[in-house]
């Protein structure tokens, strides 16, 4: 729900986003637009225009460019997170440095200019586009006048934020509970005990290992849970595969429009949002396919770059579906600045999930954001001709969509059959009688007929349809007609 609905203030939040590996001289620019969005906290042009041109400075010239513009580009995906957990952006400061620190991850100088901006700016919390080691979240909450948090915890907080069924909740709560644990005695006085004085050394240790114990029972009770549910999804699945439907899951970067492809698709009425991780839990439902084959497509939780490994653990259950698809669908925002960026961090996933090897769709969704005129000056859209982002696009295989206007949705559903290997599509000649309505109405209603033609009391029919289906009807079929595969429509 959203914060004003509700009159509670968003919590005001510092982002910190780091560069490694890129030896600037133009920090001096970031710390000055991080000093003009604590005087304006609210003009936030001036401070991305400032920390967009302190970027192309510290670049400079050669690799560097592209080092720099990619923590830009990872800032402004961490500030879309921001906005999805429900927060309000404060100040954005870039640190660009050799190496990690060891102790901050960010140096000491860093530290006080954050602790500066974030006094000024009454911020409740300092966030960093980066994961923080144990010791890193101690120092840092020791010399910050407010709350620190990682990437991985924003992420963890959205998760929670979204989770909607028992079984997305039990998942987010295990992911929170591991991430948690080896970090106990790193968020001060939030979490740890131990105490420095006479007569706090004891029973402090003792409270630590206790927690420790209470979560580790606690994750133990949770994977418990998730394997029941996992349980029940292999019967569901079963139950499922009883029955020869495929399976085609949509995957893909977060906000690229699964759920509205989802929608569009299948007639369904999912959450759609262009916030980030709107849809955790997973959605099954029945489509046709041009050759009358019925498929289950399935909705799932987007990826992100540097998704948390422990996310990817504790949603298996989930991505179980993932797995178990014969087809996978990648979803690519076409209007993307990084989509080459996004697609390898799927593929990343997908790697650890070991299903590289399916077949694979590229569905570049949102072609609808593209445009502009061509070299002529002329608009393509106005001449009935495609742009020519779209233009080259296609030429690499991709299916090109729009999940809001339908567009190429035809050919999506036709580079689906194509792709299906599970009970091919085969073409066969029957001659049914006409007295068999009931068998004329399965032909009708599972295949493609392709010429029909009346012979006395017979029906001869030239048919394109499921094997499985042709395998009941063998009795109707021409004794001299050859069966053959058939060319998939489209």
């Amino acid at each position: 729900m959203d914060s004003r609905s509700t009159g509670v203030r968003p919590e005001r939040a510092v982002l910190v986003g780091v560069d490694f590996g890129v030896r600037s001289r133009g920090n001096r620019a970031g710390a000055i637009a991080a000093r003009l969005a604590a005087v304006c906290p609210d003009d936030s042009d001036v401070t991305s225009e400032t920390e967009t041109r302190s970027g192309s400075s510290a670049a400079g010239s050669g690799p560097a460019a592209s080092t720099a513009l990619d923590a830009d580009e990872s800032l402004a995906e961490f500030r879309e997170l921001v906005s999805s957990a429900g927060g309000e952006v404060a100040a954005e400061l870039m640190q660009r440095r050799p190496r990690p620190d060891p102790a901050t991850l960010i140096g000491a100088g860093k530290v006080e200019e954050i602790a500066g901006v974030a006094a000024s700016t009454e911020a409740d919390l300092v966030l960093f586009d980066h994961d923080l080691s144990p010791t890193q979240l101690r120092n840092l909450e020791a010399a910050l006048p407010c709350r620190v948090l990682d990437r991985t915890q924003l992420i963890l907080d959205i998760f929670a934020r979204h989770a909607r069924t028992r079984e997305g909740q039990l998942q987010v709560e295990l992911a929170q509970l591991e991430y948690m644990l080896p970090r106990l005695t790193g968020r001060g006085k939030a979490m740890s005990q131990l105490g420095g004085g006479i007569g706090t050394r004891g029973p402090g240790e003792t409270k630590l290992e206790t927690d420790r114990r209470r979560i580790q029972a606690r994750i133990d009770h949770l994977k418990v849970a998730l394997e029941s549910v996992r349980t029940v999804r292999r019967q569901q699945r079963q139950r499922r595969e009883a029955v020869p439907v495929p399976t085609v899951a949509l995957v893909g970067y977060t906000n690229a429009g699964k759920s509205t492809l989802f929608n569009a698709l299948t007639g369904a009425q999912v959450l759609q949002s262009a916030r980030m991780f709107a849809t955790l839990d997973p959605k099954l439902r029945a489509i046709e396919l041009p050759s009358r084959r019925k498929i289950l497509l399935s909705d799932t939780v987007g990826f992100i770059r540097n998704l948390p490994h422990t996310l990817v653990t504790s949603f298996r259950a989930t991505l179980e579906e993932v797995e178990q698809a014969e087809v996978l669908l990648h979803v690519r925002d076409a209007a993307s600045t990084y989509g080459e960026e996004q697609r390898s961090q799927v593929e990343k996933v997908l790697g650890e999930l070991e299903v590289l090897a399916k077949p694979r769709i590229e569905v570049l969704n949102k072609i609808d954001l593209l445009g502009g005129p061509d070299r002529n000056g002329a608009d393509p859209a106005r001449l009935g001709r495609k742009s020519p982002e779209r233009e080259r696009l296609e030429a690499n295989g991709a299916v090109a969509v729009s999940a809001l206007t339908g567009e190429g949705l035809d050919a999506l559903l036709a580079a689906i059959d194509a792709a299906l290997r599970s009970d091919p599509i085969i073409e066969a000649d029957l001659r049914v009688p006409q007295q068999e309505g009931a068998v004329l109405a399965a032909i009708e209603a599972g295949m493609v007929i392709n010429a029909r033609e009346y012979e006395g009391n017979l029906v001869r029919l030239k048919v394109s349809g499921p094997a499985s289906l042709l395998g009941r009807l063998r009795k109707y079929r021409e004794r001299d007609g050859a069966e053959k595969p058939s060319v998939s429509p489209g």
